[in-house]
């Protein structure tokens, strides 16, 4: 995996050496409440805040059909707001809006 990062490039570092399974991807959705106006530095329930993206290094939850193991999970928020999300060749998020069926 070749990553960077402009700020905590070294803690990026250190995370991604725990183990083979936190250099993977655990999780990843797209949150959808746009009622929520301001992160609360909760990241359960800033994961969910509108226009946004998440995803987790490592450990994936076998609940959710989750095969990658590692000892981390580590969960990362990103506004959206004026960015796309493109699956494959799909366009399926697109400043501020959503493009599926």
């Amino acid at each position: 995996v070749d990553f960077s990062a402009e700020k905590e490039e070294a803690t990026l570092k250190t995370i991604l050496e725990v183990d083979p399974g936190s250099r993977r991807l655990g999780e990843m959705a797209m949150g959808t409440n746009r009622g929520i106006k301001r992160y609360t530095l909760n990241m359960l329930f800033d994961e969910k805040i509108g226009d946004t993206i998440h995803c987790a290094l490592g450990n994936a939850y076998r609940e959710c059909n989750g095969v990658n193991q590692s000892a981390v999970h580590v969960d990362m928020v990103k506004s959206m707001i004026h960015g796309e999300i493109v699956a494959g060749d799909e366009v399926i998020y697109r400043q501020g809006k959503y493009f599926y069926e």
